[in-house]
């Protein structure tokens, strides 16, 4: 139950370019490094936040979570299966990866 699906940055970019409704992505970063750069249209809940969140979520779509390089996120992934979420996968790799391939960021 407890198993978080690890997805790699070109993994991440393909989902993202679907523009599948489905998939939600939720950066898990602090605000001052969602300046840095964002995916485009990402949710923004840091994770001292998201526990308090997860009732606004809806637990039937697919979440992929995205921090910095994947630690705080697949610990928010973990949360968010331990509260009932069934399909939630961990960015491992994180902005990091996604920097470094030049892929789309919104400031």
């Amino acid at each position: 139950m407890n198993n978080v699906e690890q997805l790699l940055v070109n993994e991440v970019f393909e989902i993202y370019n679907s523009k599948d409704n489905d998939y939600v992505f939720i950066d898990v970063r602090e605000p001052q490094e969602w300046e840095l750069g964002v995916i485009p249209g990402i949710t923004k809940i840091s994770l001292g936040d998201i526990h308090s969140k997860l009732d606004e979520l809806d637990k039937e779509k697919k979440y992929i979570i995205v921090c910095r390089s994947g630690q705080r996120s697949n610990n928010a992934s973990r949360m968010m299966l331990q509260s009932g979420f069934k399909d939630v996968s961990n960015f491992q790799g994180g902005m990091l990866d996604w920097y470094d391939s030049d892929f789309p960021i919104e400031k």
